[in-house]
């Protein structure tokens, strides 16, 4: 095997590695991180996405690893009707993100 076809085995391998680790989590998963201390409880979490929006629904939620960060994802529906997309760091509740889904 030549010196260009290993790098290009060797690149795949890493990559689908570092994809084997992003995604949704199980709540096996979800509760070992939570008991472990890791991240936070959903209830603080979704306390912190509707502290943003006051008076909005929780409509969908999902904890997920993306490159090695905790990520919840909270869709919310507010007081006149607009949805909008939060992603907080679950280990800490910080808003990473807050739009509007258009």
């Amino acid at each position: 095997m030549n010196r260009l076809t290993a790098f290009f085995i060797a690149t795949l391998m890493a990559l689908g590695t570092s994809l084997a680790h992003a995604g949704d989590l199980n709540d096996d998963e979800t509760r070992k991180l939570q008991d472990a201390g890791t991240i936070l409880s959903f209830e603080k979490l979704k306390a912190a996405a509707l502290a943003k929006h006051p008076g909005a629904t929780v409509t969908e939620t999902e904890l997920e690893e993306e490159y090695g960060k905790y990520i919840y994802q909270v869709d919310l529906r507010d007081a006149e009707g607009i949805e909008w997309d939060l992603e907080l760091d679950a280990t800490n509740g910080e808003v990473l993100k807050n739009h509007q889904d258009l």
